[in-house]
């Protein structure tokens, strides 16, 4: 039974991932988690500089999901190579480094800092404000898309993953351009912004006032967006947003992934990426699938 997936020239020994921003490095959850079962770590936001972060309360529960607005906090791309690096060279799966900036030059200055380290894999979060275009996330627009996409991947010591933002008219327009751009593969979703009141305090849930939504509420609206930059094209599709068990990840690659980022349920079940690795290998077992990429897009 095969479980490995390839993604723009690197093997993963299975398609489970975990999702930026809800795993740290994997130092706290290597308590709970065999790191080494996993196909890769996806690390926390990571930017040139620290990044101190949003003011507090940053995270909000809602029906089926939560709120936040962390602000990507981050000690900078030094601290993460001096420290978390050798920490996650300790276990047997790939390293992929979420990298998020204010400008352009501070993705460079980052992916430049990268290049010549153990990490397998760069996944760009293109759903930072761009500060030199009216804070306008650099996801939103396709030309800023292509631009920072092309430019990042001049610099780039290793394949390049764009992290696609759903807060768009049309996401198949953010993946062609991604793609035209020399994108690897790329990401989705990111979260949906959504707001919160506290009625009784008559104020936001949030200091500021709107976050990112994540959870299982989102997942319907993820696994469309997978399936229709899956027919829009031929890059590698790692799909995410509200999984929580190996039946929500499969259909996320039934839908056209080629492997999937496991989020928000690691709040609530610390052990839930090991879980799904072993549910996918029973799922295999019992219908008789022999390769795992035999799923992968096999809905029309």
């Amino acid at each position: 039974m095969n479980t490995s997936v390839q993604i723009a020239g690197i093997d993963f020994k299975n398609p489970v991932m975990t999702a930026s921003g809800t795993f740290g490095s994997g130092m706290e959850y290597s308590q709970f988690v065999d790191l080494n079962k996993l196909g890769a770590v996806v690390t926390k936001g990571v930017a040139n500089v620290p990044w101190p972060g949003n003011p507090t309360p940053r995270v909000a529960e809602t029906y089926g999901g939560m709120l936040n607005a962390i602000g990507l906090q981050n000690p900078g791309v030094d601290v993460f190579i001096e420290r978390d690096l050798p920490f996650l060279a300790k276990y047997d799966t790939k390293v992929i480094v979420n990298v998020c900036g204010k400008s352009i030059e501070d993705y460079e200055e980052t992916v430049e800092r990268l290049k010549d380290t153990s990490v397998a894999m760069l996944e760009i979060n293109v759903s930072c404000p761009n500060v030199k275009e009216g804070a306008i996330a650099f996801g939103q627009k396709a030309d800023a898309l292509y631009e920072i996409t092309s430019r990042i991947k001049k610099k780039a010591g290793q394949p390049v993953i764009m992290k696609l933002s759903p807060n768009v008219t049309d996401i198949t327009e953010m993946a062609r351009a991604a793609e035209a751009a020399g994108a690897d593969a790329i990401s989705l979703i990111n979260t949906i912004t959504g707001m919160k009141i506290d009625i009784n305090r008559r104020t936001f849930a949030l200091a500021n006032k709107t976050g990112g939504l994540s959870g299982p509420a989102i997942k319907p609206v993820a696994v469309r967006m997978v399936y229709q930059c899956r027919k829009a094209v031929n890059i590698p599709i790692i799909g995410m947003g509200g999984i929580r068990n190996y039946e929500d990840a499969i259909e996320f690659m039934m839908a056209g992934a080629t492997a999937v980022s496991v989020g928000a349920a690691n709040f609530f079940n610390p052990t839930v990426t090991e879980e799904i690795v072993d549910g996918i290998e029973k799922f295999m077992n019992e219908k008789g699938i022999v390769d795992i990429n035999e799923i992968i897009g096999c809905v029309d």
